[in-house]
């Protein structure tokens, strides 16, 4: 794979995980949406097809990352740094992307949720005062872009990341590779997809399982950037949680698969 092929296809995969991906959270939470209040299950097994929609689209061009903690996973196992910094730039730009996507498609619900009264309140409901209050204060529709704990506590919330990217990567080091091991397979990315429900399903309560730092980073970014009205903050507060703990998550199985396994 050259480095073109790798920037490319992650990109593009990042996206498409991102716009399907968050697209199921738009749709459950929108409130002029069809599918709203469709649930948990909903959620978790709209991001397990996003995952496995993505992997079988961009696995020809890159091996179908998709997540900086399977590309430090697979570069820890492999001792092989070469194209670190490739698939994490496409990784984030497609995370971007995927989330102007999710805007775009939703656009007149957006416009719908974050102006009706319900929902955001009357008039200067959304005010506050201070810089860090708006930064403190997570918006309405922040669920749909990035990730939120339901308790903040800053260990707890590290820690259900590390875990749950854990499995994560050690079920693509075990089972999801393609015979060259740089990347998921056929059968791997059907394999993963429903890793990624599992989690969602067990350990996604917590934290909303972001297990992707730059599932989270990319679209809290679009989110921070985006003209919605009343859209209160972006949360930056709680923005390392999701970058830092999948990161150590995929190290940690790295570690677990060279140990155990390799």
């Amino acid at each position: 794979m050259s480095s073109s092929d790798i920037f490319i296809g992650e990109t593009i995969g990042t996206a498409i995980l991102i716009l399907l991906g968050g697209g199921v959270c738009a749709a459950v939470t929108l409130k002029a949406s069809k599918a709203r209040n469709a649930g948990w299950l909903a959620i978790t097994f709209g991001w397990g097809f996003a995952v496995m929609t993505a992997v079988y689209i961009s696995a020809p061009l890159s091996g179908a990352h998709l997540n900086p903690a399977v590309t430090l996973g697979i570069a820890i196992k492999d001792d092989d740094w070469s194209n670190l910094l490739t698939y994490w730039s496409g990784q984030l730009l497609g995370a971007m992307i995927g989330a102007l996507l999710v805007w775009v498609a939703y656009y007149g619900q957006f416009l719908a949720h974050l102006t009706d009264r319900e929902i955001v309140g009357g008039p200067g409901a959304q005010d506050v005062k201070s810089v860090e209050a708006r930064e403190a204060k997570a918006g309405p529709v922040l669920g749909v872009f990035s990730t939120g704990p339901e308790v903040r506590v800053a260990w707890q919330n590290v820690a259900t990341e590390v875990i749950g990217t854990i499995v994560l990567v050690l079920a693509v080091l075990t089972q999801g590779l393609n015979d060259s091991g740089k990347g998921l397979g056929t059968l791997g990315a059907l394999i993963t997809a429903f890793v990624v429900v599992s989690i969602g399903l067990s350990l996604g309560g917590p934290t909303g399982y972001a297990i992707n730092p730059v599932r989270d980073l990319g679209p809290r970014i679009v989110h921070a950037l985006l003209p919605l009205p009343n859209k209160g903050g972006s949360d930056w507060s709680y923005a390392w949680v999701p970058v830092v703990g999948p990161l150590i998550g995929g190290a940690i199985a790295a570690g677990i698969y060279n140990v155990a396994f390799a």
